[in-house]
Protein backbone atom coordinates (compact mmCIF):
# COMPACT_ATOMS: atom_id res chain seq x y z
CA UNK A 1 0.00 0.00 0.00
CA UNK A 2 1.27 3.53 -0.83
CA UNK A 3 2.55 6.03 2.10
CA UNK A 4 0.15 8.74 1.92
CA UNK A 5 2.29 11.88 1.20
CA UNK A 6 1.46 15.28 3.36
CA UNK A 7 0.19 18.04 1.83
CA UNK A 8 2.22 21.26 2.53
CA UNK A 9 5.28 23.65 1.21
CA UNK A 10 8.25 22.21 -0.50
CA UNK A 11 10.37 22.33 2.65
CA UNK A 12 7.79 20.25 4.65
CA UNK A 13 7.66 17.73 2.00
CA UNK A 14 11.54 17.45 1.59
CA UNK A 15 11.90 16.69 5.33
CA UNK A 16 9.27 14.07 5.07
CA UNK A 17 10.75 12.06 2.11
CA UNK A 18 14.34 12.60 4.11
CA UNK A 19 12.81 10.89 7.54
CA UNK A 20 10.53 7.88 5.51
CA UNK A 21 13.51 6.76 3.00
CA UNK A 22 16.03 6.89 6.36
CA UNK A 23 14.06 4.49 8.70
CA UNK A 24 14.29 2.00 5.36
CA UNK A 25 16.05 -0.97 6.15
CA UNK A 26 17.56 -1.41 2.96
CA UNK A 27 19.87 1.21 2.56
CA UNK A 28 23.14 1.13 0.87
CA UNK A 29 25.99 2.63 2.51
CA UNK A 30 26.21 4.98 -0.45
CA UNK A 31 22.74 5.84 0.63
CA UNK A 32 23.15 6.30 4.24
CA UNK A 33 26.30 8.65 3.68
CA UNK A 34 24.11 10.97 1.24
CA UNK A 35 21.20 10.97 4.05
CA UNK A 36 23.59 11.48 6.72
CA UNK A 37 25.64 14.52 4.99
CA UNK A 38 22.16 15.75 4.88
CA UNK A 39 21.91 17.32 8.55
CA UNK A 40 22.68 16.50 11.92
CA UNK A 41 19.18 15.30 12.66
CA UNK A 42 18.89 12.96 9.75
CA UNK A 43 22.70 11.51 10.88
CA UNK A 44 21.25 10.86 14.24
CA UNK A 45 17.68 9.34 13.39
CA UNK A 46 20.44 6.69 11.28
CA UNK A 47 22.43 6.13 14.13
CA UNK A 48 19.35 5.41 16.22
CA UNK A 49 17.79 2.92 13.31
CA UNK A 50 21.75 1.00 13.01
CA UNK A 51 22.53 2.44 9.67
CA UNK A 52 25.76 4.13 11.44
CA UNK A 53 28.09 2.66 13.94
CA UNK A 54 30.75 4.09 15.86
CA UNK A 55 33.23 3.34 13.25
CA UNK A 56 31.28 5.26 10.81
CA UNK A 57 30.79 8.56 13.42
CA UNK A 58 33.02 11.36 14.08
CA UNK A 59 31.54 12.50 17.50
CA UNK A 60 33.46 16.35 16.06
CA UNK A 61 31.55 16.41 13.28
CA UNK A 62 28.16 14.49 14.35
CA UNK A 63 27.67 14.86 18.02
CA UNK A 64 24.11 14.02 17.70
CA UNK A 65 24.58 10.88 16.00
CA UNK A 66 27.40 10.54 18.72
CA UNK A 67 24.68 10.72 21.24
CA UNK A 68 22.07 8.52 19.34
CA UNK A 69 24.51 5.83 19.68
CA UNK A 70 25.05 6.49 23.39
CA UNK A 71 21.65 6.47 24.07
CA UNK A 72 21.38 2.97 22.36
CA UNK A 73 24.27 1.93 23.98
CA UNK A 74 26.74 1.56 21.22
CA UNK A 75 28.87 4.07 21.50
CA UNK A 76 32.23 4.51 22.95
CA UNK A 77 33.21 5.48 26.06
CA UNK A 78 35.58 8.30 25.25
CA UNK A 79 32.67 9.72 23.44
CA UNK A 80 30.94 10.44 26.83
CA UNK A 81 33.85 11.71 28.66
CA UNK A 82 34.66 13.95 25.54
CA UNK A 83 31.01 15.60 25.73
CA UNK A 84 30.72 15.65 29.64
CA UNK A 85 33.06 18.39 29.68
CA UNK A 86 31.23 20.38 26.16
CA UNK A 87 30.84 23.54 26.36
CA UNK A 88 27.20 23.15 25.34
CA UNK A 89 25.04 22.24 28.10
CA UNK A 90 22.44 20.73 25.59
CA UNK A 91 24.67 18.38 24.62
CA UNK A 92 25.47 17.33 27.87
CA UNK A 93 21.95 17.41 28.49
CA UNK A 94 21.47 14.70 25.86
CA UNK A 95 24.67 12.77 27.42
CA UNK A 96 23.04 12.88 31.02
CA UNK A 97 19.60 10.74 29.78
CA UNK A 98 22.25 8.15 28.48
CA UNK A 99 22.25 4.75 30.01
CA UNK A 100 25.39 2.94 30.87
CA UNK A 101 27.68 6.13 31.25
CA UNK A 102 30.78 4.99 33.19
CA UNK A 103 31.03 6.11 36.99
CA UNK A 104 33.50 9.62 36.69
CA UNK A 105 31.15 10.57 34.11
CA UNK A 106 28.26 10.50 35.97
CA UNK A 107 30.40 11.80 39.18
CA UNK A 108 31.31 14.98 36.50
CA UNK A 109 27.74 15.37 35.16
CA UNK A 110 26.04 15.35 38.78
CA UNK A 111 28.93 18.35 39.55
CA UNK A 112 27.62 20.25 36.38
CA UNK A 113 26.99 24.01 36.63
CA UNK A 114 23.86 23.87 34.67
CA UNK A 115 20.75 22.96 36.79
CA UNK A 116 19.36 21.18 33.51
CA UNK A 117 21.95 19.03 33.09
CA UNK A 118 22.28 17.75 36.56
CA UNK A 119 18.13 17.10 36.62
CA UNK A 120 18.38 15.37 33.23
CA UNK A 121 21.02 12.68 35.12
CA UNK A 122 18.85 12.98 38.51
CA UNK A 123 15.75 12.02 36.12
CA UNK A 124 17.50 8.76 34.45
CA UNK A 125 20.33 7.31 36.25
CA UNK A 126 19.91 3.98 37.64
CA UNK A 127 22.80 4.49 40.48
CA UNK A 128 21.25 4.81 43.51
CA UNK A 129 24.12 6.44 45.32
CA UNK A 130 24.43 9.01 42.51
CA UNK A 131 20.72 9.75 42.79
CA UNK A 132 20.47 9.77 46.21
CA UNK A 133 23.10 12.38 45.50
CA UNK A 134 21.22 14.75 43.09
CA UNK A 135 17.76 14.43 45.71
CA UNK A 136 19.99 16.85 47.91
CA UNK A 137 21.28 18.83 45.21
CA UNK A 138 20.83 22.71 46.04
CA UNK A 139 18.92 23.16 43.04
CA UNK A 140 15.26 22.63 43.85
CA UNK A 141 14.91 21.30 39.90
CA UNK A 142 17.21 18.89 40.47
CA UNK A 143 15.29 17.61 43.40
CA UNK A 144 12.18 17.50 41.73
CA UNK A 145 13.49 15.85 38.47
CA UNK A 146 14.95 13.21 40.78
CA UNK A 147 11.78 12.70 42.75
CA UNK A 148 10.75 10.81 39.45
CA UNK A 149 13.65 8.39 40.05
CA UNK A 150 12.66 5.03 40.91
CA UNK A 151 16.42 4.56 41.60
CA UNK A 152 16.68 7.01 44.68
CA UNK A 153 16.65 5.54 47.79
CA UNK A 154 13.68 4.94 50.27
CA UNK A 155 15.08 7.03 52.46
CA UNK A 156 16.13 9.64 50.28
CA UNK A 157 12.71 9.83 48.72
CA UNK A 158 11.13 9.87 52.69
CA UNK A 159 13.23 12.91 53.00
CA UNK A 160 12.23 14.72 50.09
CA UNK A 161 8.54 14.51 51.52
CA UNK A 162 9.39 15.25 55.06
CA UNK A 163 12.66 17.32 54.83
CA UNK A 164 13.92 15.63 57.46
CA UNK A 165 18.11 15.69 57.65
CA UNK A 166 17.84 17.70 54.12
CA UNK A 167 19.48 20.89 53.76
CA UNK A 168 16.94 23.43 52.33
CA UNK A 169 17.59 24.17 48.30
CA UNK A 170 19.27 27.60 47.73
CA UNK A 171 17.30 27.90 44.68
CA UNK A 172 14.67 27.21 41.73
CA UNK A 173 13.51 28.05 38.30
CA UNK A 174 11.52 30.83 39.30
CA UNK A 175 13.97 32.85 41.78
CA UNK A 176 16.82 32.15 39.35
CA UNK A 177 14.32 33.91 36.82
CA UNK A 178 12.63 36.99 39.04
CA UNK A 179 12.68 38.65 41.85
CA UNK A 180 10.52 37.20 44.88
CA UNK A 181 8.48 37.00 46.15
CA UNK A 182 6.48 36.13 42.80
CA UNK A 183 3.72 34.25 41.78
CA UNK A 184 2.91 34.06 38.31
CA UNK A 185 0.13 35.46 36.33
CA UNK A 186 -1.47 32.15 34.41
CA UNK A 187 -2.95 34.28 31.70
CA UNK A 188 0.52 35.51 31.29
CA UNK A 189 0.88 37.68 28.42
CA UNK A 190 4.71 37.40 27.99
CA UNK A 191 4.51 34.97 25.04
CA UNK A 192 8.36 34.13 25.81
CA UNK A 193 7.77 32.96 29.26
CA UNK A 194 8.51 29.62 29.92
CA UNK A 195 7.67 29.78 33.79
CA UNK A 196 4.75 26.91 34.31
CA UNK A 197 1.33 28.35 34.56
CA UNK A 198 1.57 28.02 38.54
CA UNK A 199 4.93 29.01 39.05
CA UNK A 200 5.37 30.78 42.49
CA UNK A 201 8.33 31.38 45.05
CA UNK A 202 8.44 33.40 48.26
CA UNK A 203 12.10 31.89 48.64
CA UNK A 204 11.31 28.51 49.93
CA UNK A 205 10.72 27.13 46.11
CA UNK A 206 6.94 26.77 46.90
CA UNK A 207 5.84 25.72 43.30
CA UNK A 208 8.63 23.24 42.37
CA UNK A 209 8.52 21.96 46.13
CA UNK A 210 5.01 21.12 45.31
CA UNK A 211 5.67 19.45 41.97
CA UNK A 212 8.59 17.55 43.93
CA UNK A 213 6.17 15.82 46.35
CA UNK A 214 3.80 14.84 43.98
CA UNK A 215 6.23 13.25 41.81
CA UNK A 216 7.46 11.14 44.92
CA UNK A 217 4.10 10.68 45.79
CA UNK A 218 3.76 8.96 42.38
CA UNK A 219 6.65 6.85 42.60
CA UNK A 220 6.55 3.44 43.45
CA UNK A 221 10.00 3.32 45.21
CA UNK A 222 8.47 5.92 47.91
CA UNK A 223 8.29 4.58 50.99
CA UNK A 224 3.99 3.56 51.83
CA UNK A 225 4.60 5.05 55.41
CA UNK A 226 5.58 8.70 54.85
CA UNK A 227 3.13 8.78 51.52
CA UNK A 228 0.54 7.93 53.42
CA UNK A 229 1.00 11.53 55.75
CA UNK A 230 -0.21 13.27 52.86
CA UNK A 231 -3.91 11.55 52.52
CA UNK A 232 -5.32 14.61 54.05
CA UNK A 233 -2.95 17.63 52.25
CA UNK A 234 -5.03 20.04 51.00
CA UNK A 235 -3.89 20.09 47.68
CA UNK A 236 -6.06 17.56 45.68
CA UNK A 237 -3.36 16.84 43.11
CA UNK A 238 -0.95 15.47 46.08
CA UNK A 239 -3.84 13.09 47.38
CA UNK A 240 -4.67 11.56 43.87
CA UNK A 241 -0.63 10.96 43.89
CA UNK A 242 -1.28 9.35 46.95
CA UNK A 243 -4.53 7.61 45.62
CA UNK A 244 -2.81 6.21 43.07
CA UNK A 245 0.13 4.48 45.37
CA UNK A 246 0.09 0.81 44.90
CA UNK A 247 1.93 -0.25 48.70
CA UNK A 248 -0.62 2.02 50.21
CA UNK A 249 -2.62 0.06 53.66
CA UNK A 250 -6.00 -1.07 53.74
CA UNK A 251 -7.12 1.84 56.53
CA UNK A 252 -5.20 4.47 54.51
CA UNK A 253 -7.18 3.62 50.88
CA UNK A 254 -10.12 2.94 53.25
CA UNK A 255 -9.58 7.01 54.29
CA UNK A 256 -9.35 8.14 50.76
CA UNK A 257 -12.11 6.29 49.24
CA UNK A 258 -14.18 9.01 51.73
CA UNK A 259 -11.93 11.79 49.88
CA UNK A 260 -14.51 14.94 48.48
CA UNK A 261 -13.18 14.93 45.05
CA UNK A 262 -14.46 12.06 43.07
CA UNK A 263 -11.06 12.02 40.72
CA UNK A 264 -9.37 10.89 44.14
CA UNK A 265 -12.19 8.16 44.73
CA UNK A 266 -11.71 7.02 41.24
CA UNK A 267 -7.96 6.48 41.56
CA UNK A 268 -8.40 4.57 44.72
CA UNK A 269 -10.92 2.87 43.13
CA UNK A 270 -8.80 1.01 40.25
CA UNK A 271 -5.56 0.67 42.21
CA UNK A 272 -4.49 -2.42 42.51
CA UNK A 273 -4.00 -2.03 46.26
CA UNK A 274 -7.24 -1.58 47.11
CA UNK A 275 -9.10 -3.73 48.77
CA UNK A 276 -12.06 -5.26 49.19
CA UNK A 277 -13.27 -2.87 51.93
CA UNK A 278 -12.72 0.01 50.08
CA UNK A 279 -14.06 -1.54 47.24
CA UNK A 280 -17.10 -1.95 48.71
CA UNK A 281 -17.56 1.09 49.91
CA UNK A 282 -17.07 2.71 46.65
CA UNK A 283 -19.26 0.21 44.52
CA UNK A 284 -22.01 2.72 45.96
CA UNK A 285 -20.67 5.84 45.01
CA UNK A 286 -22.93 8.52 43.60
CA UNK A 287 -20.32 9.14 40.96
CA UNK A 288 -20.41 6.70 37.79
CA UNK A 289 -17.14 6.84 37.11
CA UNK A 290 -15.81 5.68 40.53
CA UNK A 291 -18.30 2.95 40.31
CA UNK A 292 -16.68 1.94 36.69
CA UNK A 293 -13.45 1.81 38.33
CA UNK A 294 -14.23 -0.49 40.73
CA UNK A 295 -15.53 -2.02 38.01
CA UNK A 296 -12.13 -2.73 36.25
CA UNK A 297 -10.40 -3.48 39.31
CA UNK A 298 -8.49 -6.95 38.51
CA UNK A 299 -9.27 -8.21 42.35
CA UNK A 300 -12.85 -6.81 43.33
CA UNK A 301 -14.89 -9.37 44.90
CA UNK A 302 -17.63 -10.81 42.41
CA UNK A 303 -20.37 -10.26 44.39
CA UNK A 304 -19.54 -6.08 44.38
CA UNK A 305 -19.15 -6.55 40.20
CA UNK A 306 -22.56 -7.92 40.15
CA UNK A 307 -24.09 -5.28 42.16
CA UNK A 308 -22.74 -2.82 39.83
CA UNK A 309 -24.17 -4.38 36.80
CA UNK A 310 -27.50 -2.60 38.03
CA UNK A 311 -25.83 0.76 38.85
CA UNK A 312 -23.25 0.99 36.08
CA UNK A 313 -22.46 1.32 32.52
CA UNK A 314 -19.88 -1.32 32.46
CA UNK A 315 -18.97 -1.68 28.07
CA UNK A 316 -18.55 -4.59 26.02
CA UNK A 317 -15.16 -5.56 26.83
CA UNK A 318 -14.57 -8.32 28.99
CA UNK A 319 -13.38 -7.01 32.83
CA UNK A 320 -10.19 -8.21 34.61
CA UNK A 321 -11.82 -9.46 37.45
CA UNK A 322 -13.85 -11.70 34.35
CA UNK A 323 -10.59 -12.94 32.66
CA UNK A 324 -8.81 -13.77 35.59
CA UNK A 325 -11.83 -15.56 36.90
CA UNK A 326 -11.21 -19.39 37.57
CA UNK A 327 -13.52 -21.84 36.09
CA UNK A 328 -15.60 -22.34 39.09
CA UNK A 329 -16.32 -18.72 39.26
CA UNK A 330 -16.90 -18.31 35.58
CA UNK A 331 -20.17 -21.21 36.04
CA UNK A 332 -21.15 -19.38 38.85
CA UNK A 333 -21.74 -16.42 37.43
CA UNK A 334 -22.81 -17.67 34.14
CA UNK A 335 -25.65 -19.55 36.20
CA UNK A 336 -26.56 -16.52 37.59
CA UNK A 337 -30.43 -15.39 37.35
CA UNK A 338 -29.14 -11.99 36.27
CA UNK A 339 -28.82 -11.45 33.14
CA UNK A 340 -26.16 -8.90 33.29
CA UNK A 341 -24.29 -11.05 35.35
CA UNK A 342 -24.23 -14.09 32.75
CA UNK A 343 -22.92 -10.98 30.24
CA UNK A 344 -20.03 -10.01 31.76
CA UNK A 345 -18.77 -13.64 31.51
CA UNK A 346 -20.34 -13.90 27.87
CA UNK A 347 -17.97 -11.07 26.67
CA UNK A 348 -14.82 -13.51 27.61
CA UNK A 349 -14.24 -15.08 24.25
CA UNK A 350 -12.17 -17.55 25.74
CA UNK A 351 -14.54 -19.95 27.73
CA UNK A 352 -14.41 -23.66 27.63
CA UNK A 353 -17.08 -25.19 25.24
CA UNK A 354 -19.95 -26.26 27.45
CA UNK A 355 -19.93 -22.84 29.04
CA UNK A 356 -19.62 -20.84 25.71
CA UNK A 357 -23.00 -23.01 24.50
CA UNK A 358 -24.66 -22.87 27.16
CA UNK A 359 -24.70 -18.83 26.92
CA UNK A 360 -25.14 -18.86 23.18
CA UNK A 361 -28.49 -20.39 23.81
CA UNK A 362 -29.28 -17.82 26.75
CA UNK A 363 -32.74 -16.92 26.32
CA UNK A 364 -31.47 -13.18 27.66
CA UNK A 365 -30.71 -11.46 23.93
CA UNK A 366 -27.74 -8.82 25.70
CA UNK A 367 -26.04 -12.40 26.64
CA UNK A 368 -26.29 -14.22 23.52
CA UNK A 369 -25.08 -10.86 21.88
CA UNK A 370 -22.73 -10.72 23.86
CA UNK A 371 -21.19 -14.31 23.20
CA UNK A 372 -21.84 -14.23 19.33
CA UNK A 373 -18.56 -13.22 18.11
CA UNK A 374 -17.13 -16.18 20.37
CA UNK A 375 -15.02 -18.08 18.18
CA UNK A 376 -16.18 -21.78 17.73
CA UNK A 377 -19.56 -21.18 17.52
CA UNK A 378 -20.94 -23.65 15.14
CA UNK A 379 -23.54 -22.76 12.05
CA UNK A 380 -26.35 -24.36 13.70
CA UNK A 381 -26.09 -22.35 16.85
CA UNK A 382 -25.28 -19.48 15.20
CA UNK A 383 -28.11 -19.40 13.13
CA UNK A 384 -30.76 -20.40 16.61
CA UNK A 385 -29.28 -17.47 17.88
CA UNK A 386 -31.00 -15.65 15.05
CA UNK A 387 -34.30 -17.40 14.78
CA UNK A 388 -34.40 -16.14 18.88
CA UNK A 389 -33.40 -12.78 18.95
CA UNK A 390 -33.78 -11.73 15.36
CA UNK A 391 -32.22 -8.40 15.01
CA UNK A 392 -31.25 -7.68 18.05
CA UNK A 393 -28.10 -10.50 17.75
CA UNK A 394 -27.52 -9.97 13.61
CA UNK A 395 -24.41 -7.74 13.90
CA UNK A 396 -22.36 -9.77 16.43
CA UNK A 397 -23.47 -13.23 14.57
CA UNK A 398 -21.91 -11.56 11.32
CA UNK A 399 -18.85 -10.59 13.79
CA UNK A 400 -18.49 -14.14 13.97
CA UNK A 401 -14.93 -15.83 12.57
CA UNK A 402 -16.49 -19.27 11.50
CA UNK A 403 -19.71 -17.31 10.60
CA UNK A 404 -20.40 -19.39 7.03
CA UNK A 405 -20.84 -17.63 3.97
CA UNK A 406 -24.44 -18.79 3.34
CA UNK A 407 -25.16 -17.77 6.70
CA UNK A 408 -23.75 -14.44 6.26
CA UNK A 409 -25.45 -13.94 2.85
CA UNK A 410 -28.69 -14.43 4.43
CA UNK A 411 -27.78 -12.10 7.41
CA UNK A 412 -26.94 -9.48 4.92
CA UNK A 413 -30.58 -9.58 2.94
CA UNK A 414 -32.40 -9.21 6.09
CA UNK A 415 -35.42 -7.12 6.10
CA UNK A 416 -34.69 -4.28 6.87
CA UNK A 417 -31.19 -4.36 6.61
CA UNK A 418 -28.68 -4.38 9.87
CA UNK A 419 -25.85 -1.62 8.73
CA UNK A 420 -24.21 -3.32 11.55
CA UNK A 421 -24.03 -6.60 10.24
CA UNK A 422 -23.53 -5.26 6.32
CA UNK A 423 -20.25 -3.22 7.80
CA UNK A 424 -18.89 -6.72 9.37
CA UNK A 425 -20.22 -8.66 6.49
CA UNK A 426 -18.17 -6.59 3.73
CA UNK A 427 -14.93 -7.22 5.57
CA UNK A 428 -15.37 -10.89 6.20
CA UNK A 429 -13.67 -13.81 5.11
CA UNK A 430 -16.24 -15.86 4.58
CA UNK A 431 -18.47 -13.80 2.54
CA UNK A 432 -19.65 -14.80 -0.75
CA UNK A 433 -20.30 -12.92 -3.47
CA UNK A 434 -24.37 -13.23 -2.78
CA UNK A 435 -23.40 -11.35 1.05
CA UNK A 436 -21.28 -8.56 -0.62
CA UNK A 437 -23.83 -7.52 -3.23
CA UNK A 438 -26.17 -6.23 -0.73
CA UNK A 439 -23.07 -4.33 1.21
CA UNK A 440 -22.48 -2.37 -2.16
CA UNK A 441 -25.57 -0.78 -2.03
CA UNK A 442 -25.15 0.35 1.78
CA UNK A 443 -23.04 3.79 1.23
CA UNK A 444 -21.13 3.90 4.00
CA UNK A 445 -19.57 0.25 3.53
CA UNK A 446 -19.59 0.30 0.06
CA UNK A 447 -15.88 0.74 0.24
CA UNK A 448 -15.03 -2.10 2.25
CA UNK A 449 -16.90 -4.46 0.12
CA UNK A 450 -15.13 -3.08 -3.16
CA UNK A 451 -11.60 -4.22 -1.96
CA UNK A 452 -12.99 -7.74 -1.15
CA UNK A 453 -11.53 -10.64 -3.46
CA UNK A 454 -14.87 -12.93 -3.43
CA UNK A 455 -16.48 -10.44 -5.60
CA UNK A 456 -17.23 -10.98 -9.02
CA UNK A 457 -14.82 -9.87 -11.40
CA UNK A 458 -17.80 -8.24 -13.75
CA UNK A 459 -18.65 -6.25 -10.79
CA UNK A 460 -15.50 -5.07 -9.82
CA UNK A 461 -15.05 -3.66 -13.57
CA UNK A 462 -18.11 -1.84 -13.03
CA UNK A 463 -17.12 0.18 -9.81
CA UNK A 464 -13.98 1.28 -11.62
CA UNK A 465 -16.62 3.58 -12.98
CA UNK A 466 -18.52 4.64 -9.48
CA UNK A 467 -18.64 8.24 -8.85
CA UNK A 468 -16.74 7.97 -5.09
CA UNK A 469 -13.08 7.85 -5.75
CA UNK A 470 -12.56 5.78 -2.71
CA UNK A 471 -14.60 3.04 -4.17
CA UNK A 472 -12.55 3.13 -7.03
CA UNK A 473 -9.04 2.81 -5.09
CA UNK A 474 -10.75 -0.01 -3.50
CA UNK A 475 -12.02 -1.82 -6.70
CA UNK A 476 -8.54 -0.96 -8.44
CA UNK A 477 -6.58 -2.58 -5.48
CA UNK A 478 -9.50 -5.54 -5.61
CA UNK A 479 -7.16 -8.95 -6.95
CA UNK A 480 -10.61 -9.65 -8.66
CA UNK A 481 -10.02 -6.80 -10.87
CA UNK A 482 -8.73 -8.74 -14.44
CA UNK A 483 -5.10 -7.11 -14.57
CA UNK A 484 -5.80 -6.40 -18.55
CA UNK A 485 -8.90 -4.06 -17.40
CA UNK A 486 -6.26 -2.19 -15.30
CA UNK A 487 -3.37 -1.93 -17.62
CA UNK A 488 -6.12 -0.55 -20.38
CA UNK A 489 -6.89 2.35 -17.59
CA UNK A 490 -2.99 3.45 -17.13
CA UNK A 491 -2.03 6.18 -19.18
Amino acid sequence: MAVPVPSGSAGHLADWLVQRLSERIDLGPVQVASLAALDEDTAARLARAGHLKAADVDPAVWPLAALALLDEGCGLPAWARRFAVDPDPSLRGRLAACPGLPADVENALACDPDPEVAAELALWTRSTPVADRLARHPHAEVRRAAAANEAVSPAALAALLTGDGLPPARSCSVCDSREIPFTHDPHCPDAACELPADATCDGTHGSTVHGTWQRVLSNPAAPPEAVATFTEHSSVLLRWAVAEHPGLSAEAYAHLAGDPVPRVRAAVARNPGTGAEASRMLATDAYDDVRQSVARHPGVPLDVLAQLTGTTRLGPHPLPRICAATPEELAEAAGSTQGRVRMLVAHRHDLPPELRDRLAADPDASVAKAVAPHPGLSPERLRAMVSLHGAQVIARVAANPDAPGDLLAELARHDPPVRGALREIASHPNATADALLPCLADRKWRVRAAAHPALPAAVVVGLIDDPDPAVVEAAAANPALPPAVMARRVP
